[in-house]
C-alpha cells in the first residue's frame, strides 16, 4: 500500500463520518421538502474545509510515516528519532516501544556480559590445561617406556584440540589477536611441518615440500593454524607408506595426498560446521570443527581455500592468497 493509500485508509472513519452526516442532512431535506441546493451548498463548503484540513493532516502524517519507515530500515533505530504522534494513543505506543526497547538494551548487555565472561574463563581454562600437557611431554622426553610413541601422539592430539577449542573461542569472541603483517608463506609451512613431523614419521609418510617463496600479508599465527589444520587431515587420511605434497602454485599453496579421498556427495558439505562425513564414521575421534574453523580464519584473513578429492585417489588442497587487505570481520 503506498503512502497515500495508508492515509486514506487510517483516515476512513472521518471520511465515513462526513458522508454519513450529508447523507442524514439531504433525507432531512427530502422528508420536510425544502430545497435540495441548500444541502450540496452546505456539502461543498463542508467539504472544501475538510479537504484543508485533510491536506494539512496528510502532510503531517505521511512525515510521521516516512520517519517511520526510515526508522525500520536503519541499522540502528532510536526510539528518539520516531516522531511523537498527535493523539493519546501513539503517545502511548512510543511510552510503549521505549520501555521495550529500554528492557531489550539491558537484556542485551546482560547477555554480553555473560558471554564475556564465560568466554573468559574458558579460556583460562584451556590455558592452564597447556601447563600440565607440557609437562608430560617434558616426562616423556626424558623417560623410556614402551608406550612412548603412543603416549606422546595422545598429548599431541590433546594439545590439537585444545588449540582448536582456543580458535573456537577467540571467532566468537569481540575482539582477536591480529597482527597483520608481510609473512614468509615457506616459514609458516616449516613450522607446521616440524609440529607433525613424528605423525609423518610414525606412518612413515613420505613428504615431498617444494618450499613457496611467496610473501603474504597476512596474520602468521592464525595462517599456521589453518596450515596445520589442513596437515593434520592430509596425515590422518592417508594410509601408511602414502605420500604427501607440498608445493606453490601461482598465489597458492597446494598441500596433496594420496589418501583416502572424500566422497563426492560428502565434498559440498566439508565446510559445515559439525559436518564429519563417511570418513568421520572411520575415525571416531573427527569433530566436523577443523575445516569450519579453517575457511572462517581463511575468509577473515582475506584468504580462501577450495578442496578436490577422488574417493580412493586422495585429496588436494589449495589455499589462496588473492587479496592485499585482510577482511578481518
Amino acid at each position: 500500500m503506498n503512502r497515500m493509500g495508508a492515509y486514506v485508509w487510517a483516515r476512513r472513519g472521518v471520511l465515513a463520518a462526513f458522508l454519513g452526516c450529508v447523507l442524514i442532512f439531504w433525507l432531512v431535506f427530502s422528508l420536510y421538502e425544502l430545497p435540495g441546493e441548500a444541502v450540496l451548498y452546505a456539502a461543498l463548503l463542508s467539504a472544501v474545509w475538510l479537504a484543508a484540513l485533510s491536506l494539512w493532516d496528510a502532510f503531517c502524517f505521511l512525515r510521521r510515516l516516512g520517519s517511520l519507515r526510515r526508522q525500520r530500515e536503519s541499522a540502528e533505530p532510536d526510539v528518539q528519532d520516531i516522531p511523537c504522534g498527535g493523539t493519546a494513543v501513539e503517545r502511548a505506543y512510543r511510552e510503549l516501544l521505549e520501555t521495550l526497547l529500554s528492557r531489550c538494551r539491558a537484556l542485551e548487555q546482560a547477555g554480553r556480559r555473560e558471554r564475556r565472561e564465560a568466554l573468559d574463563y574458558y579460556t583460562m581454562w584451556l590455558h592452564q590445561i597447556k601447563t600440565p600437557i607440557a609437562a608430560m611431554n617434558l616426562v616423556l622426553q626424558q623417560e623410556e617406556l614402551p608406550q612412548k610413541a603412543e603416549l606422546q601422539s595422545q598429548l599431541f592430539q590433546i594439545e590439537r584440540y585444545v588449540e582448536m577449542v582456543l580458535v573456537y573461542l577467540r571467532m566468537g569472541s569481540e575482539s582477536t589477536d591480529y597482527v597483520i603483517k608481510q609473512c614468509d608463506l615457506g616459514e609458516v609451512v616449516r613450522q607446521a611441518l616440524h609440529k607433525y613431523a613424528p605423525m609423518f614419521i610414525r606412518k612413515k609418510i613420505s613428504l615431498q615440500f617444494s618450499a613457496p617463496s611467496l610473501r603474504v600479508l597476512t596474520d602468521e599465527k592464525w595462517l599456521g593454524f589453518c596450515v596445520e589444520q589442513i596437515l593434520s587431515n592430509a596425515v590422518k587420511y592417508t594410509p601408511q607408506g602414502g605420500s604427501v605434497s607440498i608445493f606453490e602454485q601461482g598465489n597458492s599453496l597446494v598441500v596433496q595426498d594420496n589418501g583416502i579421498g572424500i566422497s563426492p556427495w560428502d565434498l559440498p558439505r566439508i565446510f559445515e560446521k559439525g559436518f564429519t562425513g563417511e570418513n568421520g564414521c572411520l575415525d571416531k575421534r573427527a569433530s566436523g570443527i577443523g575445516l569450519y574453523l579453517t575457511k572462517q580464519v581463511l575468509q577473515r584473513l582475506g584468504h580462501g581455500i577450495d578442496i578436490d578429492s577422488r574417493q580412493g585417489f586422495g585429496t588436494r588442497v589449495s589455499l589462496h592468497f588473492y587479496t592485499d587487505t585482510p577482511v578481518l570481520e
